[in-house]
């Protein structure tokens, strides 16, 4: 009778949404915990999901599932989703694995359960461009120079590179379309689905300028790295070729790149205004609007609950110069925006001037090194060698000032304007937060601790050449056994 009833229940179904309604051609398989694991061959959700409904509905005291072949654990998912008692067996390793990630402690987010089947595969392709290219290609750049030959291991140093280039490439393409989305259509469950081409995603408004200012810095700290080591040997006295050679390649990336940074970082800031301009209002600490030109605020205490920069120094008409580039142009402030749409000001103003002041420091230091160059002292200017050594780490603080600024001043949104940071959060309590929030720190706190000891300790020693030299004698090299010996003639003879 049963078998009955729940048959005569999906007829109702059917007849309700029509005969294609179970091809469900549309649907995700990524939505919720399905999107956790990939898995070869994955069932609808959606199907499980309705005929486990159905089945509660003929028959409401039946609470266990029985699933003989798991697979990816989508009857597991919903099942979960239906408060059922599950059970299930495989034998396929990667079933088990993918079951007791999806029935662990993270279960369903609203952010990936709705972004998921936009942001799921930019993911995947880093993974599968990017990321086994770096790993594949790691060791042998790192430990291989003396086993693989020059030629592999500049090989394998150039596919590292690329791979990790690719992979700022695809995770700047998901970050940027959450700043800036486009490409996409609204499902009924309220599922941000890609549209008919993944090129808007992909190349949404921010992601050109973003990706731009974000792999130009990184060149940039690195050049500061090495520039201040370089530095750091020639304070020491160990002016040596290689270390002339690379504080000098340092102290030119700095000077030409340091300036064309800037000018990326102003076309960035100009695109932002157009598209979030809340957070430029944020970062400029201007909470009026400003008819007849808008100031650039040096300091200031931002102060949301007045709505106003307390102790302000600021530059008259210089913002509407910076922003507009022209001195008299109007610009709204934060008094045209909500309330609950505003950015925590203080943090992304401060964080803002933070990174501004370090470039400057960076620009400086490029003239520095050019004015040396003409003068001729880039090596022997021990003040130069200083300031270079106080700035080696200057372009991560930049870098993590950049992102502080980028990802605070978003707020309140997670995929801006369309999905709220408070509707995104998992289900996840504040203990089990704790918890791993403090095992995070103490994993990171010790790897990076090593990992920066490590580094600094082969910064102290001076780099050397890779070929050495014949060592000079004070005698002729002998070759082939011929050594000095007593004359072997009698007396006139040679």
């Amino acid at each position: 009778v049963k078998e009955d009833l729940l048959i005569d229940s999906l007829k109702v179904t059917q007849e309700r949404h029509g005969t294609d309604y179970w091809s469900f051609k549309n649907a995700s398989k990524r939505r919720g915990a399905h999107a956790l694991i990939h898995y070869p061959a994955m069932m609808v959700p959606n199907l499980q999901g309705n005929i486990l409904e159905a089945i509660k509905e003929v028959s409401p005291k039946s609470r266990k599932v029985l699933d003989p072949f798991v697979g990816s654990g989508t009857v597991l998912v919903e099942s979960m989703n239906l408060g059922l008692d599950f059970t299930g067996v495989d034998i396929n390793p990667l079933a088990v694995l993918s079951c007791l990630a999806k029935s662990g402690p993270y279960f369903v987010t609203a952010f990936s359960d709705k972004a998921g089947p936009v942001i799921g595969p930019l993911m995947a392709y880093e993974v599968l461009t990017a990321f086994f290219l770096e790993a594949g290609f790691l060791g042998v750049m790192l430990f291989g120079m003396e086993k693989v030959g020059r030629g592999l291991h500049f090989t394998a140093t150039v596919c590292v590179a690329l791979g990790t280039l690719l992979s700022s490439f695809w995770i700047l393409a998901a970050n940027s379309w959450m700043q800036t989305p486009q490409g996409f259509e609204m499902g009924p469950n309220g599922q941000f689905l890609p549209g008919p081409s993944w090129w808007p995603i992909i190349f949404n408004p921010s992601f050109p300028y973003r990706l731009t200012h974000t792999v130009t810095a990184a060149f940039l700290a690195t050049a500061l790295v090495v520039g201040g080591v370089g530095g750091w040997h020639l304070l020491r006295g160990a002016a040596t070729p290689q270390v002339k050679k690379m504080f000098s390649m340092a102290m030119w990336m700095a000077a030409i790149v340091a300036p064309i940074q800037m000018v990326i970082g102003d076309q960035h800031g100009l695109n932002t205004l157009h598209h979030q301009p809340a957070k430029i209002m944020a970062v400029e600490g201007h909470y009026q609007s400003y008819p007849d030109g808008a100031p650039f605020y040096l300091f200031g205490i931002p102060n949301d609950r007045t709505q106003h920069l307390d102790y302000a120094v600021g530059i008259p008409k210089l913002g509407s110069l910076i922003l507009e580039h022209r001195p008299d142009a109007p610009v709204a402030g934060l008094d045209t925006i909500p309330d609950d749409q505003q950015p925590p000001v203080i943090i992304v103003f401060w964080s803002f001037r933070l990174m501004v002041g370090l470039g400057l420091l960076m620009f400086a230091l490029g003239l520095g090194s050019l004015w040396a160059r003409w003068r001729g002292t880039l090596y022997r200017w021990r003040p130069l060698h200083v300031f270079a050594l106080a700035m080696s780490p200057a372009g991560f603080v930049a870098i993590i000032a950049g992102w502080v600024t980028t990802e605070v001043g978003r707020q309140p949104w997670t995929v801006y304007g369309h999905l709220r940071t408070a509707d995104s959060m998992s289900p996840v309590g504040a203990p089990a937060v704790g918890t791993s929030l403090i095992a995070f720190i103490v994993i990171y706190c010790a790897v990076f601790g090593v990992g920066i000891w490590y580094i600094l300790r082969l910064m102290h020693k001076p780099p050397e050449p890779l070929e050495h030299g014949a060592e000079a004698l004070d005698e002729p090299i002998r070759t082939a056994g011929i050594v000095p010996g007593p004359a072997q003639g009698g007396e006139g003879e040679p």
